[in-house]
C-alpha cells in the first residue's frame, strides 16, 4: 500500500497540515478530493488547514487506499498561533509618527526607533486601539500576561516592548505606567559562540566570488557587526595610515580599526573589478547599501560550500575575532576599543570562551 507523510506546522501565521509523498498521479487525484487541499510548492507538500480533528477526518478518508505515516504529526495548540488583532488605528498611527520624531530628535539609534515604534503599534492593537488617555497600568499588565508570556516570547522581546510602552506614556502622555505584576527577568547570559582559526578560513576561502570573499574576510579582520559592514564608505578605508573608519556604530559611536596590508591589498583588487561609488559595498543599485538580508545568504553559501554542520552567523566571526586576539594575548582593554564596547563587562565575557586559559585547567579525572 501506498504511504503519505502526515506532519503539521505553523506556516503563515495558520496551522497546516502537511502531505507529502513521491510524484504519483493517483495519490494527487486522491488528495484533490480533499477539501481546500492546496500544492505549495514553496513547502513542497500538499496544505490543508489544521483542525483538531484533522487527523480523524484524514484517516476516514484515506482508509483502505494509503497508509499515513504521522509519527510526525503533533497538535497546535491555540496559544501557539498567532493572535489574529486589529489594524491599527490612523489617529494612533500618527500619534506613532510623532513618537519617533520625539525620538529622532533625541537622537535616538535608527534600530531603537524602529524596534519601539513597532512595539508600541503592537500595544495599541492588542488594546483593540484604545485611547492612549484611557489606557491604565492594568492594560499594560493584561498585554504582558495574556500576549507576551502566553506566547511565550523571550525575555529580549519582553523588556523592549515594555520599554517602549513606558517611555511613549512617561514623555508623550506624561505620565508613568507603573506595573506591579510584571516580573523583569534578567536577560540570560549566554556565551558567544566562537569557530576556530581553521573554521573561518575555510568560510573566507568558500566563495570565488572576490566581493563575498571580500565582505566576510572584512568582518573577522576587522570584528565588525553587521550594519558597520554595510554602512561603510569608501573614504572610511585610510589605506596609508593602515586603518579603518567605522562610523556610527552601536550606541552612536564610532571607532578606530587597524586592517592590516593584506587586507588592504584584497579591498584593492576588490575596488578595481568592481568600482563602488559611495559604500564600500553596494547593492544591485550603484550607491545604495548591501542588503543584510544578502549578506546573511553570502555567509550562509560559504557554510554550505564548506560542509560545515554548524549554522553559525556573522556575529560569530565578530565573536572569533575577539576570542582569537585574546588567545593570542592582546589585552582586554584593546580589544573593547577594537570592539566598541562601552563596559569593559561585556569583553570579558570572551576570557569564558578562550581555549588559552580552558586549556590549561587539568581535570581530577586525569589523576585518577
Amino acid at each position: 500500500m501506498k504511504t503519505i507523510t502526515v506532519t503539521s506546522a505553523i506556516w503563515k501565521k495558520k496551522g497546516v497540515v502537511l502531505l507529502q509523498f513521491g510524484y504519483d498521479r493517483e495519490l494527487i487525484e486522491l488528495v484533490k478530493t480533499l477539501s481546500k487541499a492546496k500544492w505549495s510548492s514553496e513547502k513542497k507538500a500538499w496544505l490543508i488547514p489544521y483542525s483538531e480533528d484533522i487527523l480523524d477526518q484524514l484517516l476516514t478518508h484515506f482508509k483502505g487506499k494509503v497508509w499515513l505515516d504521522y509519527s510526525g504529526f503533533d497538535q497546535i495548540k491555540q496559544e501557539q498561533l498567532p493572535t489574529t488583532l486589529p489594524e491599527l488605528a490612523s489617529d494612533l498611527a500618527q500619534e506613532i509618527g510623532k513618537f519617533v520624531a520625539w525620538m529622532q530628535n533625541k537622537r535616538y539609534a535608527e534600530s531603537t526607533i524602529k524596534t519601539y515604534s513597532q512595539s508600541l503599534s503592537l500595544f495599541f492593537r492588542f488594546t483593540n486601539n484604545k485611547k492612549p488617555v484611557e489606557i491604565i497600568t492594568e492594560d499594560l499588565e493584561n498585554f504582558h500576561q495574556n500576549y507576551i508570556l502566553r506566547r511565550k516570547y523571550s525575555v529580549s522581546f519582553q523588556s523592549q516592548v515594555i520599554n517602549a510602552v513606558k517611555l511613549y506614556f512617561s514623555n508623550k502622555q506624561k505620565r508613568k505606567l507603573e506595573p506591579e505584576g510584571i516580573e523583569r527577568p534578567k536577560k540570560p547570559k549566554q556565551l558567544p559562540h566562537v569557530l576556530s582559526k581553521e573554521e573561518v578560513k575555510d568560510i573566507l576561502l568558500a566563495h570565488k566570488n572576490i566581493k563575498h570573499r571580500t565582505m566576510l574576510s572584512l568582518i573577522y579582520a576587522c570584528g565588525l557587526r553587521r550594519s558597520e559592514l554595510i554602512n561603510l564608505r569608501l573614504e572610511d578605508v585610510e589605506s596609508k595610515r593602515g586603518l579603518l573608519r567605522v562610523n556610527d556604530g552601536k550606541g552612536a559611536k564610532d571607532r578606530i580599526v587597524p586592517i592590516s596590508k593584506k587586507v588592504i591589498d584584497m579591498l584593492r583588487e576588490y575596488y578595481k573589478l568592481e568600482m563602488p561609488l559611495t559604500y564600500l559595498f553596494e547593492g544591485a543599485k550603484a550607491g545604495h547599501t548591501y542588503s543584510p538580508k544578502s549578506l546573511e545568504n553570502v555567509l550562509n553559501q560559504a557554510v554550505k560550500k564548506v560542509g560545515m554542520k554548524k549554522k553559525p552567523t556573522l556575529h560569530w566571526l565578530r565573536h572569533s575575532y575577539a576570542t582569537h586576539l585574546l588567545e593570542s594575548g592582546t589585552d582586554l582593554r584593546y580589544i573593547q576599543e577594537l570592539l566598541g564596547h562601552k563596559s569593559s563587562k561585556t569583553t570579558e565575557i570572551y576570557t569564558h570562551v578562550s581555549t588559552k586559559s580552558l586549556g590549561q585547567i587539568k581535570s581530577p579525572f586525569d589523576d585518577l
